[in-house]
C-alpha cells in the first residue's frame, strides 16, 4: 500500500517496537524501556494500539504510566476474540490508527509504540506495522528470540523494513528460558550481517518478567543496556 508519505506534525520522537513474530518479547521490552525512560525523568508514554483475545499487554503498559493515559488511549483497538486484526468484525482504518498515534506523540517527549505480531502481520484490510512505520518519523526496534532460526527471521524482517524506510533501527535478541546451542553465537552472527544497525541482547528475565513489579526492578538492573539501545 502507498502510505509512505511522512508527516512530522505534532511528533517529537517515536520508537516503534516490532518483532519477528508474536510472543518474542515485545511487551517486556517496551515495558522496560518505558520504565527506564520514566525513571530517568523523561516525559515518556507508551501505547499498544492493537490487542486481541486478552488485554494483559496493554494493562502492563497502562500500570507503568501512573494514570497519565486511560486504558483506551493505551490500547484504542481491542478485539475480544483471539483473531488476526484483519479478520476482526470492526476493523480500524489506517488513518484512524495514525491519528491516535499522533495525538499521543504530541503530548510527550518520547512515545513508545508496541506493535502486534510480526512486522508484516495484517492489522487491517490493507496495512501492516511496516506501513505504520513508513508513515511515521520513528526509530524502529526489532525484537527477536535468541534461539535457532532467529538469524533467518531477523534478517528477513530487517530486509522488509529497509524496503520502506531509511530511519535508524536496532535489533534486540531476547533470551529464552531454555537456550539452545545457537544462542551463544546468534548475537555475533547478526552483528556481522547487520552493519547498518545495532544489535543488542537482553537475558531471560524469568516467567514473571511481564509484571509491573518485575519490570521496574529489571529496568534498574538493566539501565546501562537500555540506555545504550535507546
Amino acid at each position: 500500500m502507498a502510505f509512505h508519505q511522512r508527516d512530522k506534525r505534532a511528533v517529537k520522537k517515536i520508537i516503534f517496537v516490532t518483532g519477528t513474530d508474536t510472543g518474542v518479547g515485545k511487551t517486556v521490552l517496551t515495558a522496560l524501556l518505558l520504565a527506564h525512560l520514566r525513571g530517568q525523568g523523561r516525559d515518556a508514554l507508551g501505547m499498544k494500539p492493537f490487542c486481541s483475545g486478552a488485554r494483559d499487554d496493554a494493562r502492563l503498559l497502562h500500570s507503568l504510566q501512573k494514570g497519565c493515559l486511560t486504558m483506551d488511549e493505551v490500547n484504542p483497538f481491542y478485539f475480544d476474540k483471539p483473531v488476526t486484526f484483519a479478520a476482526a468484525p470492526k476493523r480500524a482504518s489506517f488513518r484512524d490508527v495514525l491519528a491516535r498515534i499522533r495525538a499521543l506523540a504530541g503530548r510527550c517527549e518520547v512515545l513508545l509504540i508496541e506493535g502486534a505480531g510480526g512486522l508484516l502481520a495484517p492489522l487491517g484490510d490493507d496495512y501492516t506495522a511496516r506501513d505504520l512505520i513508513a508513515a511515521l518519523p520513528c526509530k524502529t526496534i526489532i525484537v527477536s528470540r535468541n534461539r535457532l532460526g532467529t538469524i533467518n527471521h531477523t534478517l528477513l524482517t530487517v530486509e522488509a523494513l529497509q524496503n520502506v524506510t531509511t530511519e535508524e533501527f536496532v535489533v534486540i535478541l531476547m533470551g529464552v528460558r531454555k537456550p539452545d546451542i545457537s544462542a551463544s553465537g546468534n548475537l555475533k552472527m547478526l552483528r556481522q550481517r547487520l552493519a547498518s544497525g545495532a544489535v543488542f541482547s537482553i537475558p531471560h528475565l524469568g516467567f514473571r518478567a511481564a509484571t509491573a513489579r518485575a519490570v521496574k526492578k529489571n529496568a534498574i538492573f538493566l539501565k546501562k543496556e537500555l540506555a545504550r539501545l535507546l
